[in-house]
């Protein structure tokens, strides 16, 4: 299991969820939340990574707040300081980096964690090496991914019953990918899966199925890519 913890962002003083493996190190993994905010399951994301060998950090976006109502959730989402976020983010790497096992470094995110696991790809093209963005997007009018900085290998999933990133919207976005140079693009598409189909903490809309193939596909790429 693992703990909250403090950082530093960039002037600041972050909080997250971090997790480590059985031997304290791996490679390094940060975990970006979905609109609810730093949840129990984001949590557990993170403790699975563990147990499968990685360091996994959750940096909380919201700073300490989190609800279950989707229009609250929305309003959250919208009032997010992208510049802060930014500054967690990036201070997420930098934790995961100094404890996990060599400089490469991972980006897992879900809903609008997404959308930020490709901005912070762009942003940190230094460090994150490989991005996973589950049926991400980019609410946030004026904002988009730098695509000609991301350098990481990128593993799109998508649920083929998505109406806010649907399958065109995600070709969309690996097309973006590829156009802006990088080689290393693959979009997998969950037939009969919604959004938020690996959200086990939301019945209404998760899929078993669909949500072990997507997790044995993202821990073989980050394995793949990181080490």
């Amino acid at each position: 299991m693992g703990e909250m913890i403090e950082f530093p962002s960039n002037g600041s003083t972050g909080q997250g969820y971090l997790a480590l493996s059985a031997s304290g190190t791996g490679p390094g993994v940060v975990v970006i939340q979905e609109w609810w905010g730093l949840v129990p399951h984001i949590k557990e994301v993170c403790d699975r990574f563990a147990a499968e060998g990685f360091v996994a950090l959750a940096p909380d976006l919201y700073r300490g707040e989190a609800t279950t109502e989707p229009d609250e959730a929305g309003k959250k989402m919208m009032a997010l300081r992208l510049d802060q976020a930014g500054k967690d983010l990036s201070g997420a790497v930098d934790v995961v980096r100094a404890k996990g096992a060599g400089s490469a470094v991972g980006v897992v995110g879900f809903c609008m964690g997404g959308g930020l696991a490709l901005v912070l790809a762009g942003q940190r093209s230094d460090a994150v090496k490989a991005v996973v963005p589950f049926y991400g997007g980019i609410p946030w009018e004026g904002t988009s991914p730098d695509y000609p900085a991301i350098a990481a290998s990128v593993l799109l999933h998508c649920a083929a019953n998505d109406e806010w990133v649907s399958p065109a919207v995600a070709s969309q976005m690996a097309q973006a990918l590829r156009d802006a140079g990088n080689d290393d693009v693959t979009l997998e598409i969950y037939e009969g899966a919604e959004h938020a189909f690996f959200n086990d903490a939301r019945p209404e809309v998760y899929d078993a199925q669909a949500s072990a193939v997507a997790w044995r596909r993202t821990v073989d790429f980050l394995r793949s890519r990181l080490t």
